[in-house]
C-alpha cells in the first residue's frame, strides 16, 4: 500500500511502503491496528485544470484581442481573469501540442515538425523520448483524474492504426485516463474519424441530424466532468480540450456563417487596419505600435478579381462563424463547470490558437484544400469557385479561406502559420482564469510566455514537484 500523507512525489508512481510495526494474527487482539488505506490525491488545495487549445487562429481574429469574430466566452473569462498578450507557440500544430503537453521545447521531444513529415533526424522523429514524461502522466500519478477531448497530432503516422503501438496515444503513454477524439492534423467536422481510447467509433448522428464534431466533443467533455465530480468529488481533474476548430476544413452550420454576411466586404487590407485600431483601444497592442506592411507575395484586396470577391467574402464569413461556434461550445463546458460548483477552483488556460492563422488555402481560397496539397490548385478556377460559393462550410465542401484573410487575422504581425520567424505565426492570444488562485481580474500581462510554461505553472499551482523518475525511467 502507499502511505499518502507527506508523500515524496519525486519518484512516480509513488513507491509503496511496507507496514512497520507489530503484525498480529488475531483480529480480536487489542494490538491489531493498521494504518488506513488512503486514496491517491495531490496536495490539499490542488485545483482542477482545464486547458483549451483552439487550432489555426491568428492573434487578431477573435474579439477578445480586437478581431472581428465574436467570442463571448473568451471575453467572459478575460473579465474574470488575466489576458496574456505575449504568449507564444511554435507556428505549427504538432510541435506546439507536444511542447504544451510536456513542458519541453518541441525539438527535445522529437517534434521539430508535424508528425507526417517526421524523419529519423534527432529532434524530428515524431517520437517523444521516454525520459520526458508528459504532464498528464505526472498529474495522473499524483492523483488527478485526466481526460483529453479532440485533436491529437502527436502520434507518428506508422503508429496511428487501431493496432498501435499506442505509446504516443493519449490514453496509453500520454497519461490520459480517457480520450475521445481524433488522431492526426485535421478532421472532417461532419464525418470525423473518431476514437474512444484506442477503439475506432462512429458518431451517433449524421450531419442531416445536426451533427458537428465540436458540439460532440463538448458534449463528451461535459458528461465526463459531471461524472468525475459526482463519483470522485475529492479528486481534481485535468481536462485537455482541443476541438480541432478552426483548422481547415472550415465546416460550420450555415446559420453561424450567415451572422457575418456583409461584414467583410471591405476586404483584408481594411480589416487589418480596423483590427489594429481595436487592439490599441483594448490595450492588447501597445499604443505606440505600428501596423506591419502587407508582404509583396500577398495581393491587395483591390487587386483581386471583382467577380471572385463575393466568394472571398463568403470564405471569411464561414471562418468567422466557425470560430464563434467553437467559442460557444467552449462556453458550454465553462457553464457546466459553474453549474457543478467547480469553476472558481479550476485553473483555465484558454489558448486561442496553436499557431497563427493558416495561409494554406492559396490566394483564391479553396473549395477542397486537398487539391492544393496534391499540386492541383489550378483546377479550382475562379469560375469553379463562384459556382461553389453557397456550398462553402457545408458537408459537400472541404474548404479553406484565402491567404489574404489569414494574413489579416494575424494582425498586427507579419506572416502566418508555418512562419516561425515572425509573430504572426507564433504569437497567440491567451486568457488565464482561476478565481480561487488569482486575485487580479481583468488585467493584462505582457511578459514573454511560451506554451512550455503551462506545464510547470500547473505543477506549481498543484503543489507538485517535477518528478525525477517516472515509471522507472530517469
Amino acid at each position: 500500500m502507499v502511505e499518502r500523507s507527506g508523500a515524496r512525489r519525486g519518484v512516480l508512481p509513488i513507491p509503496d511502503s511496507q507496514h512497520v510495526g507489530l503484525v498480529t494474527y488475531d483480529a480480536k487482539d487489542p494490538d491489531t491496528a493498521f494504518p488506513p488505506i488512503e486514496p491517491l490525491l495531490p496536495p490539499d488545495g490542488a485545483p482542477n485544470v482545464l486547458v483549451v487549445l483552439l487550432d489555426d487562429v491568428g492573434y487578431g481574429a477573435g474579439s477578445a484581442f480586437g478581431g472581428p469574430v465574436e467570442m463571448p466566452t473568451a471575453e467572459r473569462l478575460q473579465r474574470g481573469g488575466l489576458t496574456y498578450n505575449r504568449f507564444h507557440t511554435t507556428a505549427l500544430c504538432a510541435p506546439t501540442r507536444a511542447a504544451l503537453l510536456t513542458g519541453r521545447n518541441h525539438h527535445s521531444v522529437g517534434m521539430g515538425m508535424i508528425t507526417e513529415t517526421a524523419t529519423s533526424a534527432p529532434g524530428s522523429s515524431g517520437l517523444r523520448p521516454n525520459t520526458k514524461a508528459p504532464l498528464a502522466m505526472t498529474l495522473k500519478l499524483n492523483g488527478y483524474s485526466t481526460a483529453q477531448f479532440g485533436k491529437c497530432h502527436e502520434v507518428p503516422p506508422w503508429q496511428t492504426s487501431p493496432i498501435g503501438p499506442f505509446d504516443a496515444w493519449p490514453s496509453a503513454g500520454g497519461g490520459f485516463e480517457f480520450f475521445y477524439g481524433f488522431i492526426g492534423g485535421e478532421n472532417n467536422q461532419y464525418y470525423p474519424a473518431l476514437y474512444e481510447g484506442t477503439t475506432p467509433i462512429e458518431p451517433e448522428k449524421s450531419p442531416d441530424d445536426g451533427y458537428h464534431l465540436t458540439e460532440d466533443l463538448a458534449d463528451r467533455a461535459i458528461d465526463w466532468v459531471r461524472s468525475q465530480k459526482a463519483l470522485a468529488p475529492d479528486k481534481p481533474f485535468f481536462v485537455y480540450f482541443a476541438p480541432g476548430a478552426t483548422h481547415a476544413p472550415h465546416h460550420v452550420p450555415s446559420e453561424w456563417a450567415d451572422k457575418y454576411a456583409g461584414r467583410f466586404a471591405d476586404g483584408w487590407d481594411a480589416q487589418r487596419r480596423s483590427i489594429f485600431d481595436r487592439q490599441r483601444q483594448l490595450g492588447v497592442t501597445p499604443q505606440d505600435a505600428e501596423l506591419t506592411a502587407r508582404p509583396d507575395q500577398i495581393p491587395a484586396w483591390d487587386d483581386m478579381d471583382d467577380a471572385l470577391k463575393p466568394v472571398l467574402e463568403r470564405q471569411m464569413e464561414v471562418y468567422a462563424g466557425f470560430l464563434e461556434h467553437a467559442d460557444f461550445h467552449v462556453g458550454r463546458l465553462i457553464d457546466a463547470l459553474e453549474d457543478i460548483g467547480s469553476l472558481d477552483n479550476t485553473l483555465v488556460y484558454y489558448i486561442i490558437g496553436d499557431n497563427g492563422a493558416s495561409a494554406e488555402g492559396t490566394v483564391n481560397g479553396a473549395f477542397n484544400e486537398m487539391a492544393n496539397f496534391n499540386g492541383l490548385a489550378a483546377i479550382e478556377t475562379p469560375e469553379f469557385m463562384r459556382s461553389m460559393k453557397d456550398k462553402l462550410g457545408t458537408a459537400e465542401a472541404y474548404n479553406h479561406y484565402s491567404v489574404g484573410w489569414a494574413w489579416a487575422m494575424c494582425s498586427p504581425y507579419q506572416w502566418t502559420k508555418q512562419v516561425a520567424s515572425h509573430w504572426g505565426g507564433t504569437r497567440n492570444g491567451t486568457i488565464v482564469h482561476w478565481p480561487d488562485g488569482i486575485s487580479s481580474k481583468g488585467g493584462t500581462r505582457s511578459q514573454f510566455c511560451h506554451v512550455i510554461d503551462v506545464a510547470p505553472t500547473v505543477l506549481e499551482a498543484a503543489g507538485l514537484p517535477e518528478p525525477t523518475f517516472v515509471n522507472g525511467v530517469q
